[in-house]
């Protein structure tokens, strides 16, 4: 395994972690908890640090009601006694409130003072813990003010419940604003983002829903920003790149993905590795280094990702998969 800085990318800037993360957003939904233990149990093994949930997850399936996802993760980390050596994302701000209305994610909690207080409350509840390391407004909500949240947030981090403050599914320059707001008043800023990313660039307009994708704007933000760690959720699109009974997802079926898919098809057999891995390989070393959120279903799916982290491309490689 390979480790990081998170939260900078010079040592001493926060916890260390494992240069992928373990996301398990399907746990205990369309991912069986005894399945989710082993993929668990084979992360740590490989000395995986790094785990990400969400208060939602997976409030979208069917009978679902969310926080599925961090039952699952704290009966592992109590389970294994692994709280100590886990480092715990969670995220705040998108699960249903019924209060709202019937239909999700028009009736998202919000971002409002009340709505996360309650929102880390019930996480560190579901995850059987009193303190998580990082701790995210999951969507944006501009019906409240940057200032209600960021500085709710940061009471978080002062009365010792949070680590570190992040942002999901936000775009660049609410970021930028979020930050610059935070360390005007002398509060504890955001030093992580979390969005979709992966090797294909998506089409130029804006996704419909709660998603956004760490697009140019944000690469380069975070490039002349090196307190700031990059999240990269959706690195293999569930499978867009292996499976050939799995289409590409709509945002990124268009004409330029055809020659990036031919160019990283020469790269992988070039290298002997899958697609998968050279996408991961490309993420996690480039200028700005992405830490992949992994999503998967299995022990091999698993150990497929693993072997990026030993997967070097050479400048050649790199640069024809960056210009294609």
């Amino acid at each position: 395994m390979h480790y990081r800085t998170l939260g900078d990318r010079t040592p001493g800037g926060g916890p260390r972690i494992s240069a992928v993360c373990l996301g398990t957003m399907t746990f205990g939904t369309t991912v069986d908890e005894r399945t989710a233990f082993a993929v668990l149990d084979r992360f740590a093994e490989a000395g995986g640090t790094f785990l990400d949930t969400a208060n939602n997850f997976a409030c979208w399936v069917p009978g679902a009601t969310g926080g599925e996802s961090e039952r699952v993760v704290g009966r592992w980390l109590r389970s294994r006694r692994a709280a100590d050596r886990t480092v715990i994302a969670t995220k705040g701000g998108a699960r249903p409130d019924p209060a709202r209305g019937p239909h999700w994610p028009g009736n998202a909690e919000g971002l409002g003072a009340a709505a996360l207080r309650t929102a880390l409350e019930g996480s560190l509840r579901r995850l059987g813990t009193d303190r998580v390391d990082l701790y995210s407004a999951h969507a944006e909500d501009r019906t409240v003010p940057l200032a209600e949240t960021a500085g709710t947030l940061a009471g978080f981090v002062r009365d010792g419940r949070v680590g570190m403050l992040g942002l999901s599914n936000h775009a660049t320059w609410r970021l930028a604003e979020a930050r610059q707001r935070a360390a005007c008043l002398g509060l504890p800023g955001f030093r992580a983002v979390q969005q979709r990313h992966t090797y294909l660039r998506p089409r130029p307009e804006p996704a419909a829903g709660l998603q956004r994708d760490a697009d140019e704007e944000l690469l380069d933000y975070a490039a002349a920003h090196p307190d700031l760690t990059l999240l990269g959720h959706s690195p293999l699109m569930a499978g867009g790149y292996a499976r050939p009974d799995r289409p590409l997802p709509e945002r990124y079926d268009h004409p330029g993905s055809v020659i990036r898919m031919r160019v990283l098809a020469e790269v992988a057999a070039e290298c002997g590795a899958t697609a998968n891995q050279v996408v991961l390989a490309w993420m996690m070393g480039g200028e700005v280094p992405v830490v992949p959120v992994l999503g998967v279903s299995s022990v091999a799916q698993l150990d497929e990702c693993l072997a990026a982290l030993d997967l070097d491309l050479d400048p050649y490689q790199r640069a024809r998969l960056d210009t294609a």
